[in-house]
């Protein structure tokens, strides 16, 4: 096993970015961990990676890399987004997990936790690629590895729309609030923490980060859509958008009223 897992280090290594940072290499070391080297090696030995570069996005739950694959001749750009096993928050996440009816067997200790949260990400990003929504397309996942299509170029991330520069934000407002009905009535999804910082803007705007999304038949999904309504409308109305209140918005998506429920959200 010692073997394989050098041979995954010197891969990371050999396709890594040769302006090294400290933190990255931190980073690094605190995520890939023996069990995730070996997912990392299966999915090069299956042709889904040819070399993983450097880190793209590091946050408290994961570290996103710029990986890199050959298709017939073409090097294809990747995101391979790497699940921690060792500072993720279970208490925050428990409550998106609890009450899906795909993950009503998964076991409470961490490993699990963590894997279930992967597969959830990967299963939203489908039906959301599904529904018509601009995800980052999912091609692989396996234990806490999640493999999907690169949004950006030569290992730059596209920014967050936050940080974009977006000349006209109003056709924005629309696509973004177009995705949150094909979300709801054909995925029958709710993203669940959408925000100007949960969506990239590249040419278009692409939905991020949906591992906490939640079917329709979640119990809170619909106070979760009134956040991420009030959210987008709060940000975009901030850039002089003319938007609907939020009640309005609220039944454009659903056809029914609004109901807070759970106050705290």
């Amino acid at each position: 096993m010692d073997k394989r897992i050098d041979r995954i280090d010197r891969k990371i290594d050999k396709g890594r970015i040769k302006r090294k940072r400290s933190e990255d290499l931190e980073t690094t070391q605190a995520v890939i961990d023996k069990r995730t080297a070996m997912i990392l090696y299966d999915l090069i030995n299956r042709g889904y990676l040819d070399s993983m570069k450097g880190v793209v996005a590091s946050g408290k739950e994961s570290n996103v890399y710029w990986a890199t694959a050959e298709e017939n001749g073409v090097t294809r750009n990747l995101a391979v987004k790497i699940y921690r096993t060792s500072t993720m928050d279970f208490k925050r996440i428990w409550v998106y997990i609890q009450g899906d009816p795909r993950f009503t067997k998964v076991k409470r200790d961490t490993r699990s936790i963590v894997y279930a949260w992967a597969e959830k990400e990967f299963k939203n990003l489908r039906l959301a690629d599904e529904a018509g929504v601009r995800v980052p397309k999912p091609i692989v996942w396996r234990g806490n590895v999640l493999v999907m299509e690169f949004i950006g170029e030569n290992g730059v991330s596209a920014p967050r729309l936050r940080e974009a520069m977006v000349e006209d934000p109003e056709p924005v407002f629309k696509i973004v609030f177009d995705y949150v009905v094909k979300l709801y009535e054909k995925a029958e999804l709710v993203h669940a923490d959408l925000s100007e910082y949960n969506i990239l803007y590249w040419d278009e705007p692409v939905i991020i980060d949906v591992s906490q999304g939640v079917l329709l038949s979640h119990h809170l999904a619909l106070d979760f859509l009134a956040r991420d309504l009030r959210n987008i409308l709060r940000y975009f109305s901030s850039l002089g958008v003319e938007v609907p209140s939020l009640e309005e918005a609220y039944k454009k998506v659903t056809g029914e009223e609004l109901v807070w429920r759970q106050e705290s959200l």
